[in-house]
């Protein structure tokens, strides 16, 4: 029978003024992708969608490396969507056939009496079939289990929000107003192959 895990994380962070509005740097979801996750666990599939290779996770008696397919991009506004559109557990088949992994986010900047702000939003599920014996242990403790991890997955992404994210998009406003031309980082992201 499947379980149903389930986290939800909202996040304020107030940004500091700077000579370019961090909309214009929002603009660029790869940027953003590149602040979040650790680059050697990013393929760029295409333009808006990432592969993401998680740390391994440790589950009761299991250990699984989930591997998710994002989709992330800008609106006019500013605003970033991401949206989960597909999801692998490596190495450990019987799971991998079913799991279904649910991932959907936004990041809004919104002008506030004391200057800007981040807000935004992560709603994340999982959906597993456990093997035996995991299935047999009470579900009030594998869905505390389980929704304690994915609390701690949500967790991790807010502290690289915190630091990661402001860190590029101060970095980021110095090499534009410093020298335009070379401004922009295109380098890609090594592509994959989706097969």
């Amino acid at each position: 029978m499947a379980t149903k895990f389930t986290a939800s994380l909202s996040v304020e962070i107030p940004v500091p003024e700077q000579p370019i509005p961090i909309q214009h740097y929002l603009r660029q979801p790869q940027r953003l992708v590149k602040a979040l996750v650790d680059p050697s666990r990013i393929g760029q599939l295409s333009e808006e969608v990432f592969r993401l290779k998680m740390r391994p996770l440790n589950f009761m008696t299991l250990s699984v490396q989930p591997t998710v397919d994002m989709r992330v991009w800008s609106e006019p506004n500013g605003t970033i969507q991401l949206r989960s559109v597909g999801s692998e557990i490596v190495g450990v088949e019987y799971i991998n056939q079913r799991f279904a992994l649910n991932l959907e986010g936004y990041l809004f900047p919104e002008r506030v009496s004391t200057g800007t702000q981040l807000k935004g939003k992560a709603n994340l599920e999982v959906e597993v079939d456990l093997p035996l014996p995991l299935s047999l242990t009470p579900r009030p403790i594998l869905e505390a289990t389980g929704n304690g991890l994915l609390k701690s997955v949500l967790l991790t992404i807010k502290q690289r929000l915190l630091h990661q994210l402001l860190a590029d998009y101060l970095n980021w406003v110095v090499l534009q107003t410093q020298n335009p031309e070379i401004a922009e980082d295109n380098r890609e992201l090594p592509l994959f192959n989706i097969e």
